[in-house]
């Protein structure tokens, strides 16, 4: 899998103030992720540009917690951050359309996580990078329609 960047959308009968209150919570993450089981604010005042939080997620034979830094909060337009030393974004954009808010949601490998990735691996990096990659692809869906189906039961 070459590829690694992601995104897809969805769009939730909510507005799009809603959608970022939720969305922006990350202490609410594990209600929706399926492979995140929770997050928690480490410093900053919650969603505002430079806060970090943690977060813990588990697969079948593996838990393993990350640190993030918020990169960009705009309410009712994005919310993103970044995974470790910039390994990793992830990013929700909301836009007004007719019937509430079309949500997307975005997944991009950067390079200097491709390069931690290479260090830390080696030979087996690619193989890891495309695993990583592939999980991405297949959860964010999955997150997408839990946003949705929790934000329309509100």
């Amino acid at each position: 899998m070459s590829e690694h960047r992601h995104r897809e959308s969805v769009v939730v009968c909510r507005s799009p103030e809603a959608v970022y209150a939720m969305v922006s919570d990350v202490t609410r993450t594990g209600e929706w992720s399926p492979i995140c089981t929770g997050c928690w604010w480490d410093e900053g005042a919650g969603p505002t540009v430079g806060s970090s939080f943690t977060g813990r997620n588990e697969i079948p034979g593996r838990t393993w917690e990350t640190r993030s830094t918020v990169t960009v909060a705009e309410p009712g337009q994005e919310f993103a951050f970044e995974v470790g030393e910039s390994f990793v974004r992830w990013a929700y954009s909301l836009a007004a359309v007719d019937g509430g808010t079309e949500l997307t949601e975005s997944w991009e490998f950067l390079p200097a996580g491709l390069a931690m990735f290479r260090a830390k691996f080696g030979e087996a990096a690619e193989g890891e990078i495309a695993d990583r990659t592939a999980a991405a692809h297949r959860s964010i869906p999955l997150t997408l329609a839990s946003i949705k189906r929790i934000a329309e039961a509100a």
